[in-house]
């Protein structure tokens, strides 16, 4: 299952023209984890997400829960 965050890297991924395994090596992470991350993966390492999206020019923040 997707969320909004599996598919904000996905795309951008995308947009890039960049495999799983190239945005895997670029931000340090397994190959796994981008699989994980991009596959909407409930639990996963905050540090190693905030690595992939850093790529991006972006980063984790808390947000108001939708309701």
């Amino acid at each position: 299952m997707q969320n909004e965050l599996s598919k904000f890297v996905k795309d951008r991924r995308k947009l890039l023209g960049l495999t799983q395994e190239e945005l895997a090596e670029k931000a340090g992470v397994g190959l796994r984890f981008i699989r994980d991350l991009e596959q909407g993966k409930k639990t996963l390492r905050m540090d190693k997400v905030n690595q992939v999206l850093a790529l991006f020019g972006h980063k984790l923040l808390p947000a108001n829960q939708k309701k």
